[in-house]
């Protein structure tokens, strides 16, 4: 059964659990963190500016969000049609789960501005990969990109660019996988990790050097992810409504519809890994259900 937990949410996306049951999610067209608390009441993290998207738990408990620095949208809808008016490039943004301050953790990889940085996992050795989804323009649009970076700010490098419209990330059980999402040709690949922040690049014509893992048929879109403890990737699937159940082989285990045409992420927890809550973009709602497996505690996860 799906229950909804929170309710008139501007473009909900990229919740994560905390150990104390409390499910801290972003609102990108609010442009603010929110907590949804044990109780079932909301509360606000940060306001974070631009537009906040996928969040991450990193080894200082902190929370690390990808910020695409905002977008206009269409009245009545969550599909952007341009950068904001305000834009001047994405980030990586550091927040005190204390005191809710935000910092600006990366917007540059070298000489070249952050685009729109969209979905983020940390490793067990203490960095993190993220991607970056590319900012649409009115008439042209910037490539989208893979990097990985360190938690302190000391450190940022290029793992796969260009890739067109790379959007969820996420790691195999044993951190020698990473997965990404390809939004538009709904797809689903994989990089082999050779050590953190270094990948194993498969010859042209794999995009980005990737290798594919599942493609679906027809018009649907993918967005953010989230692994089982099984293996098995989640995939949040646009259009169609549903998580898409994919395993590491590339068959399709099973497909959970939601009402709602634009579920864009899910995570896990509960004392079993079991409780998955999912974020619907279009009706601007968080619901939580009971998964048939239990989720991948990830490696900051309280």
């Amino acid at each position: 059964m799906m229950t909804v937990v929170a309710e008139g949410l501007g473009f909900p996306e990229g919740p994560a659990m905390l150990a104390d049951g409390s499910v801290i999610f972003t609102e990108i067209a609010g442009q603010t963190v929110r907590r949804l608390n044990p109780d079932g009441t909301l509360s606000l993290v940060a306001k974070t500016g631009g537009g906040p998207n996928g969040i991450a738990i990193g080894p200082d408990g902190a929370y690390y969000i990808c910020n695409n620095g905002g977008a206009e949208y269409r009245p009545g809808s969550y599909l952007p049609v341009g950068p904001a008016k305000d834009y001047l490039g994405g980030s990586i943004q550091r927040i005190d789960p204390i005191s809710g301050k935000v910092d600006e953790l990366y917007s540059r990889c070298g000489e070249y501005r952050l685009s729109a940085p969209n979905d983020i996992v940390f490793d067990a050795a203490g960095g993190f990969y993220f991607s970056d989804f590319g900012k649409r323009h009115p008439r042209y649009r910037d490539h989208g990109g893979i990097y990985y970076a360190h938690a302190g700010g000391s450190h940022i490098h290029q793992i796969a660019y260009p890739f067109p419209w790379p959007n969820g990330m996420g790691l195999s059980p044993d951190g020698t996988i990473l997965y990404v999402s390809d939004t538009e040709a709904s797809r689903l690949w994989a990089f082999d990790i050779l050590e953190p922040g270094k990948i194993r690049k498969n010859p042209f014509p794999a995009q980005g050097g990737a290798r594919l893992v599942c493609g679906l048929p027809g018009f649907q879109r993918f967005d953010s992810l989230a692994v089982q403890a099984n293996g098995d990737i989640c995939v949040a699937t646009l259009v169609t409504g549903k998580i898409t159940v994919i395993s590491p082989s590339g068959n399709v285990i099973r497909e959970v519809s939601f009402p709602d045409v634009a579920p864009t992420n899910i995570c896990f927890g509960g004392d079993d890994m079991q409780t998955a809550y999912v974020t619907l973009a279009e009706t601007g709602r968080l619901v939580s259900l009971r998964w048939p497996e239990p989720g991948l505690r990830l490696n900051y996860q309280p």
